[in-house]
């Protein structure tokens, strides 16, 4: 089985004047992937930033900057190899010791 993260949702009207957005990559039982677009004051992180959220930990942790190319390149290289969704999880678990942030629903 091949898994390839690709937007399964969109939203828009973070910031609609700007065309902000979030689109879920990836969503299996365990974890939660969001990619942002261009967000914050005045465009702060104009690469954009990931949001992982272990489901069965309740926490998330969010990447921007140098964390969010390097989660990238990651991701395009275990893509590459063509994981099972187990291997996609086992690696997006090496992250779980820096989910740090409670999940909130609101």
């Amino acid at each position: 089985m091949r898994v390839i993260p690709r937007p399964a949702g969109s939203c828009r009207g973070i910031a609609k004047e700007t065309g902000n957005t979030m689109n879920m990559v990836y969503n299996s039982s365990n974890f939660c992937v969001v990619q942002f677009s261009d967000f914050g004051e005045l465009g702060q992180h104009p690469a954009g930033g990931f949001e992982i959220m272990d489901k069965s930990l309740r926490r998330e942790i969010f990447l921007d900057g140098k964390q969010a190319e390097q989660f990238k390149e990651d991701v395009a290289r275990l893509i590459s190899s063509e994981p099972s969704l187990d291997e996609f999880d086992d690696f997006l678990a090496t992250y779980a010791g820096l989910m740090t942030q409670p999940v909130a629903l609101h």
